[in-house]
């Protein structure tokens, strides 16, 4: 008896050691946003049979699993909990997903959220949002539930990473960053830039002199990014304002999702400034598929964010190969570099400079486009998803 148990025990093990790898991955807080953009590509570009992955079962919000493609080697689930609040959320994550990642047999949990409260291990997270690690940033909301969902969200993600067996970042920046506030660390971490969809590569347009253009034909400049409080739109309101009373037919797009209170602003900016109500249009969240079209009307990108961990959006600009008026904070000159021309973003007379610079040289336009085109070739998805899940391949092969 003694014998046949040890013989099935070990054939159990064999088993486990020579199929394919199971990997859990926890999108349970991925709802809108560069997070969601993240784990859509990863997943369209993954290719599980080069990195021996037989499975990847995601746990997530409906909305997110519904966005996901399907494929025979991913299955989702909806856990019940999802549907409620952040702290049943947390419940979940600490007591739950635990039990369900081990009885999966997953041989590695992946947190692309960046938040993790369980004891299952190996587990492997993100430092996808950066603005929980500046204070700045954070009081930037003042007395309200946002900011002490963001103090609460520190902490949490803090506690997280301390507990990861691994850490991806997105850029020098952000990791140096995060590392200081997680003080002494020395697990593996690995640098992954974010991806660009083929969708959005397009051709540098002709610059053509800002006098071929008219108000009704418009030199159209656009915005992509959430409105919300560190994104400083308004900001941006008051330039293209400044610029249309010197005479300048142009025409400013907005487009992503809201936080309420920045939107009250942004509508109040518009409201206020001269000229704004004619030459300042909010469209609010495009579907991802169709993004791609906003850029392809745009003459020139702005990004006036001052708190970035890398800035997907930021990405599909240059991708365009629009030329680019942007914020000097980093990381956004680490991932633009000689595409842009920069600005403060929260001093309205300079982003004008930055924006009349560029207008007014079709020459400058035409070598920021340039350099736009040929920066965007060094992203990829697939390049990407592939990075992604050999990490992920090394972190749980240091646990067999």
């Amino acid at each position: 008896m003694h014998f046949t148990y040890t013989w099935v025990d070990n054939l159990a093990k064999n088993k486990k050691y020579s199929s394919g790898m199971k990997i859990g991955l926890d999108a349970s807080n991925l709802l809108l946003g560069g997070g969601v953009t993240h784990l859509i590509e990863i997943l369209r570009e993954a290719v599980p049979k080069e990195k021996a992955i037989d499975k990847v079962i995601v746990w997530g919000k409906q909305e997110t699993l519904n966005v996901l493609k399907d494929r025979p080697w991913i299955q989702k689930v909806c856990p019940p909990e999802l549907n409620h609040g952040m702290f049943f959320r947390v419940y979940w994550q600490r007591y739950k997903l635990p039990k369900l990642v081990e009885a999966s047999g997953c041989d590695i949990l992946f947190v692309p959220g960046g938040s993790h409260f369980g004891n299952f291990h190996p587990v492997v997270t993100i430092g996808q949002n950066l603005l929980p690690f500046d204070f700045k940033e954070i009081f930037r909301y003042g007395f309200s539930k946002m900011t002490f969902r963001l103090l609460v969200l520190r902490w949490l993600q803090l506690r997280s990473m301390r507990n990861a067996d691994g850490i991806i970042f997105l850029t020098k920046f952000s990791k140096n960053k995060i590392l200081k506030s997680l003080g002494n660390f020395h697990k593996k971490t690995v640098i992954i830039s974010h991806g660009i969809n083929k969708r959005f590569r397009m051709n540098p347009k002709v610059q053509k002199s800002i006098s071929e253009y008219s108000f009704d034909n418009p030199f159209r400049l656009i915005y992509v990014s959430s409105i919300d409080q560190y994104k400083h739109q308004w900001n941006v309101v008051n330039a293209v304002s400044q610029l249309r009373q010197e005479g300048f037919p142009i025409r400013l797009d907005l487009v992503g999702p809201s936080y309420p209170p920045a939107l009250s602003r942004l509508k109040k900016a518009i409201e206020r400034l001269p000229f704004a109500v004619e030459c300042v249009s909010y469209h609010g969240e495009v579907p991802y598929e169709e993004l791609h079209r906003k850029y392809e009307q745009a003459d020139l990108g702005i990004f006036a964010s001052s708190c970035e961990s890398f800035g997907i959006n930021l990405l599909e600009t240059i991708a365009a190969s629009l030329p680019m008026a942007c914020s000097e904070n980093e990381p956004i000159p680490e991932i633009v570099k000689e595409a842009g021309v920069y600005f403060n973003p929260e001093e309205p007379m300079e982003i004008a400079l930055a924006l009349r610079t560029l207008i007014i040289s079709a020459e400058l336009r035409e070598e920021k486009a340039q350099s736009s085109f040929k920066l965007v070739q060094g992203f990829s998805w697939k390049a990407c998803s592939n990075q992604t899940f050999t990490f992920l391949s090394e972190i749980a092969k240091d646990f067999k």
